[in-house]
């Protein structure tokens, strides 16, 4: 299923994204850049992190945040995990994080 679509990142309170654990560290790295210049205007930003093993999701939000404190911003990052499970009748388990910039 292919599905495009179009929107202005000022029309979105609170901006989500994803990330799938077998897309490799290259995509965390582009996502670490992309958040901390998204939480220079947003308040907030969400993440969902999904894989086929329970360890993905988790394992990839601490990837996440190491690559983010490398950053002069990372430091001000403030993680609260949200809900994450497995996903009935699939082989998928997830975690949604959201990041703010401390004030």
């Amino acid at each position: 299923m292919r599905l495009e679509y179009g929107f202005q990142l000022a029309d979105v309170d609170v901006p989500c994204f994803a990330v799938e654990a077998i897309e490799g560290i290259g995509k965390l790295f582009t996502l670490a850049t992309l958040l901390i210049n998204v939480l220079g205007t947003k308040s907030a930003v969400e993440i969902v992190f999904h894989g086929l093993n329970p360890d993905d999701p988790d394992a990839k939000i601490e990837a996440f945040k190491e690559i983010a404190r490398g950053c002069r911003a990372g430091g001000e990052l403030r993680y609260e995990l949200g809900a994450g499970g497995h996903i009935a009748g699939s082989s998928s388990y997830f975690r949604w994080v959201t990041v703010t910039r401390e004030s």
